[in-house]
């Protein structure tokens, strides 16, 4: 990519508008809800027990476990634990 390219590359992403406040809150909370759902299944990955209650009641457990189980969260951990 030559100067030139960069320079132009840069007049056109200034052009734009800004990124909606919701993109931008989201993206803020992104890592920190990976590494909630990470520490989750490698949990449940190592103890049978706390598997079997997010199996049983996945919203309880979590709330149990300290998590905040909103619909993103509880989606994502179903997704995860259903992988093999």
């Amino acid at each position: 990519m030559t100067a030139t390219d960069v320079e132009r590359l840069a007049k056109l992403i200034s052009a734009l508008p800004p990124a909606p406040e919701g993109w931008v809150r989201a993206a803020q909370q992104l890592p920190r809800a990976r590494a909630a759902l990470d520490e989750i299944v490698a949990r449940a990955t190592a103890d049978a027990q706390f598997r079997a209650a997010l199996v049983a009641d996945l919203e309880s457990a979590l709330a149990q476990a300290g998590y905040e189980p909103d619909t993103a969260l509880l989606d994502a951990v179903r997704t995860r634990l259903s992988e093999p």
